[in-house]
């Protein structure tokens, strides 16, 4: 399951999908990686990706997509991780039950990294957190508040990627590079 932090202002976008600013390169890394096209998800030369043809895509893959951070306040208005606060954070006992057969978590940078870690029983030291390509094990405990008692724990393993964002210090073939390894090394590719 793919996590992000949360998305640009409105103004931004492109689609009504994750990642919906035009000029973040995510699906530009997703056409590269699996069908060696950048345009792949292109709406024709328009500026703006299919989101339908996306959801299907990653349907089909059995690819997953959910923010980490379900409210926030941009205190820059810009798209930066870095000036975003976090007001409510994912709830986990909600989303788990629904993708059961998730194996595995990937963030696309540090902040939503350090949201998924800071939702564990024991949050590691920030000193611990995996660096980018790196992962870790990710034991969440979920919470059946149904019957108000815990639920099993999830033998998850936490991947942390690059980010997709062009602010991001790194060439587009290294991002490609990057995930397309993340893919075959979880079976998806």
């Amino acid at each position: 399951m793919m996590m992000g932090s949360f998305p640009p202002t409105a103004d931004k976008w492109a689609m009504r999908f994750h990642y919906p600013n035009f000029q973040n390169d995510m699906w530009r890394i997703y056409g590269r990686v699996f069908f060696n096209d950048a345009d792949y998800f292109r709406v024709g030369d328009e500026k703006r990706f299919d989101p339908e043809r996306i959801r299907a895509f990653m349907f089909e893959r059995g690819i997953a997509s959910c923010p980490t951070v379900v409210q926030a306040i941009r205190e820059t208005g810009n798209a930066s991780d870095k000036n975003l606060t976090v007001v409510t954070t994912i709830d986990l006992d909600t989303i788990l039950p629904q993708v059961p057969n998730v194996k595995s978590l990937f963030t696309t940078g540090g902040k939503a990294t350090e949201v998924l870690l800071n939702l564990l029983p024991e949050p590691p030291a920030k000193s611990k957190h995996p660096k980018t390509n790196q992962n870790v094990d990710y034991p969440y405990r979920w919470h059946d508040a149904a019957n108000n008692k815990a639920g099993k724990v999830n033998e998850l393993t936490l991947y942390r990627l690059p980010s997709t964002s062009r602010a991001y210090p790194l060439a587009l073939d290294k991002k490609v590079a990057a995930y397309k390894d993340f893919f075959k090394k979880i079976g998806k590719l």
